[in-house]
């Protein structure tokens, strides 16, 4: 791509070997449940009780479905919702969740659900003495139609757009204060617990839009009682539901005894009693509270303190005596830095390759992160079964070719090139060590000099996507596994027209009419 700086495509995190155990408080009692499942080959108990730990070093932004737009926030507000469909843990393959089954006419364009009987809603103050009620067609056919709609609290409009019928007439309309009277033709519901969903033109990747996020379950009572305070009052129907938020310190939450799943041996799902989040913003603090055993799981250790805790990466991953379990795994998100492609530098092409062509990838991936990514030398899209991404040109680490495209761009040798800001979030350590690589790397190689500004997560969100950033470092996790979730990102007519109203996903501001022409095919 010709206007992104993509670095990395990896996950890491350690657990405790054997497996996380859950924590149980003094006078409670873990309680042996019927059947197994097996750890390195061996049969082990199932237990019930306990509390699960973990810390996040951003805070969540939004934990409301349709404002849901971070990995911290999805990893919360995941425990407590539920949409008609999932992907499976074990292999992205779509499954049924709240939907029992469904159908896809033959066509491609009307997409007809079967809802789940005996599903309810958490027990909470919006329901009538508190109890919660079941889920129908009806809520579907709500949380949808909510998603079609204009407002600051609706990120996820673009799931909808130019694919559900009537979707982009009810958002226009909503927009202009004239939606009373209309509804969105594409939205039915034809029984008590069947709905059906119709689309302008057949879409493929249509059942990973459904299991996304922005198709989670709530009950309009909530929504009429909480309104924005959503953020935090979550009602769905998931296995955990909210028992205390305590923003940037922690989140707790709590077993949903109402919980409609159970495990292929017949008990009550879930397992734990209490889920436990916290927020300790420096890794070395996760880290220590990780090692006096406070944590039980923890994502992407610090860099520099991996030979100090694992070893060898080898033994880490064979379990060679160690304390720790280490998994790496290929995660679907690209970590990079994006440009705003209004700022008159940036709108020229030959700058923007300039600076990818500057960077040098395999040293920053060996020896500034210690291994921990891969480059992404074959583009924006990270590798799929269903996408060969060696088919992609992408960008060498190329300095002479660096400076020849800023020298016909007029900035020779960087010469009246302004100094630029690069904005990143904390993140822990890694971030600051990577932007202080790039940024060393653009300067020696092109002469451009880079400020510097750290930033919490939610708060650079807020930045990039209202244009008042230049350059930036951000994230982009698959909402799901299709490379069209990746390439939506550069999709002009997301674009605004005002400068100053929030652009997403296509933060960029990128447009081209020849790109948008083929990602509509």
């Amino acid at each position: 791509m010709k206007k992104l700086l993509p670095v990395l495509i990896t996950l890491a995190l350690i657990t405790s070997c054997g497996g996380p155990e859950p924590v149980v408080e003094e006078g409670e009692k873990m309680v042996e449940l019927k059947g197994f499942y097996i750890h390195n080959d061996v049969k082990e108990k199932i237990y019930a009780g306990g509390m699960f730990r973990m810390n996040e070093v951003e805070d969540f932004k939004n934990l409301y479905p349709h404002s849901l737009v971070d990995v911290v926030s999805h990893r919360i507000a995941n425990q407590v919702y539920q949409g008609l469909l999932k992907f499976s843990q074990e292999t992205l393959e779509i499954e049924g969740n709240i939907a029992s089954n469904w159908k896809i006419s033959e066509d491609g364009r009307t997409y007809t659900f079967q809802i789940r009987k005996g599903v309810f809603f958490h027990d909470d103050p919006c329901f009538p003495e508190g109890k919660g009620r079941e889920v129908t067609a009806e809520d579907v056919k709500y949380c949808f139609t909510k998603l079609c709609e204009f407002g600051g609290n609706n990120k996820l409009f673009g799931m909808f757009q130019d694919r559900v019928v009537g979707a982009n007439a009810y958002y226009d309309a909503t927009k202009n204060g004239s939606a009373d009277d209309i509804s969105v033709k594409g939205i039915q519901v034809t029984g008590d617990y069947e709905v059906k969903i119709m689309l302008e033109k057949p879409f493929a990747a249509f059942e990973k839009v459904i299991a996304h996020n922005c198709c989670w379950i709530f009950p309009k009572e909530a929504v009429d009682k909480y309104g924005n305070d959503m953020r935090t009052r979550c009602v769905g129907t998931g296995p955990f539901q909210v028992l205390e938020v305590e923003e940037g310190k922690k989140v707790l939450l709590e077993k949903n005894p109402s919980y409609w799943g159970k495990d292929e041996f017949g008990n009550s799902l879930p397992y734990l009693d209490l889920v436990k989040f916290t927020f300790a913003k420096e890794k070395k603090t996760e880290l220590l509270q990780f090692n006096k055993g406070a944590l039980d799981l923890m994502f992407k250790l610090p860099v520099e303190e991996m030979g100090t805790v694992m070893g060898s990466v080898d033994d880490a991953q064979t379990g060679k005596g160690l304390k720790y379990q280490y998994q790496s795994i290929p995660a679907l998100g690209t970590q990079y830095y994006g440009f705003l492609h209004t700022a008159d530098y940036f709108k020229d092409r030959r700058v923007r390759q300039a600076f990818n062509l500057a960077i040098d990838r395999d040293k920053l991936i060996d020896y500034t992160l210690q291994g921990e990514g891969h480059p992404a030398t074959h583009g924006f899209v990270p590798p799929m079964e269903i996408y060969d991404i060696k088919k992609v040109d992408g960008f060498e680490f190329d300095v002479e070719r660096a400076q020849l495209l800023m020298a016909e761009a007029g900035y020779p040798g960087g010469k009246g090139f302004p100094e630029i800001t690069l904005f990143f979030n904390e993140g822990g350590q890694t971030n600051t060590i990577a932007a202080q690589a790039i940024r060393n790397m653009i300067e020696e190689n092109l002469g451009v000099t880079l400020k510097m500004e750290r930033m919490q997560f939610s708060t650079l969100i807020e930045q990039f996507t209202t244009g008042k950033c230049e350059m930036w470092r951000t994230a982009w996790v698959a909402d799901y596994p299709d490379p069209e979730n990746f390439l939506k990102l550069f999709y002009g007519k997301t674009v605004p027209l005002g400068e100053n109203e929030s652009s997403f996903p296509n933060a960029h501001r990128y447009n081209n009419p020849q790109f948008d022409s083929i990602f509509e095919l």
